[in-house]
């Protein structure tokens, strides 16, 4: 009998989208770690492209219900249009669900790598703070020297907070949703702990450096006044030794 096998293929297309659904849209998913995530990401592009596939199935059952009707009784025609109506609408709102969550499960693992990349951004700029903090720490020379570090490590320190504000806001977005929320918190955590230690350690710096040029400044005056100092007095005692004073003439300058 026609009628039983047409119910037959409608049945069994209805059982299908009922398991995609029970599979991949009714279920709570949690996403605790990366591999989850995109392991849940590669699953909802193969249900989504199983889905389209099917799309055949349900054209071939349609054209089949519809000559089956075309040349049926009409008491045959209502109860199995109505079937076809709702196996179609069926259809039609599975694939634009899978479509929705597959489209948003995509945006959330490429928001979770753009945080990756600012972090990774942000951590190599920690590292050069690091590396210019240990080259200044004992830094010898003068109040010249002195001064070209500290302003490499002022233009470094003037680093622009858009970065930082990206890594917040991708960070809220994610955890708000409950995803990798235990992950991307320790990272944070890991990360601003960093950051606080290194500016403060950084401003401690800076303000070392000031002082050593200072230092280094009246050190370099003191020193230009001795040098301007004996100047003067070598230029007299060359004149003593011309005009062949004796040092018992002027004690104060033989002393």
């Amino acid at each position: 009998d026609k009628t039983v096998s047409l119910r037959k293929d409608l049945s069994e297309m209805h059982e299908w989208i009922t398991q995609a659904e029970e599979e991949y849209l009714e279920r709570d998913f949690e996403y605790k770690t990366p591999d989850e995530l995109q392991k849940a990401v590669e699953e909802l592009k193969r249900a989504k492209e199983e889905a389209m596939q099917k799309e055949v199935k349900v054209k071939l059952i349609t054209d089949s219900v519809n000559n089956f009707i075309a040349k049926a009784p009409p008491a045959a025609h209502e109860a199995l249009k109505k079937e076809l109506d709702v196996l179609i609408t069926s259809y039609q709102r599975l694939c634009s669900r899978l479509n929705g969550k597959c489209k948003t499960l995509e945006e959330v693992w490429a928001c979770w790598c753009e945080l990756l990349s600012y972090l990774d951004a942000e951590n190599k700029w920690l590292n050069e703070i690091e590396l210019k903090l240990k080259a200044t720490e004992n830094i010898q020379g003068g109040a010249e020297e002195i001064s070209e570090s500290l302003d490499s490590l002022e233009r470094l320190m003037r680093h622009p907070e858009d970065n930082r504000n990206q890594i917040r806001e991708l960070a809220q977005t994610l955890t708000d949703g409950g995803i990798l929320d235990e992950l991307i918190n320790e990272k944070l955590e890991k990360f601003n702990t960093r950051w606080e230690e290194l500016q403060q350690e950084a401003v401690r710096r800076q303000k070392s450096l000031e002082q050593s040029i200072q230092s280094a400044q009246e050190t370099d005056k003191t020193l230009r006044l001795i040098q301007e100092s004996l100047a003067v007095i070598d230029k007299q005692l060359t004149a003593y030794i011309a005009n062949r004073v004796d040092a018992a003439q002027v004690p104060q300058e033989a002393q």
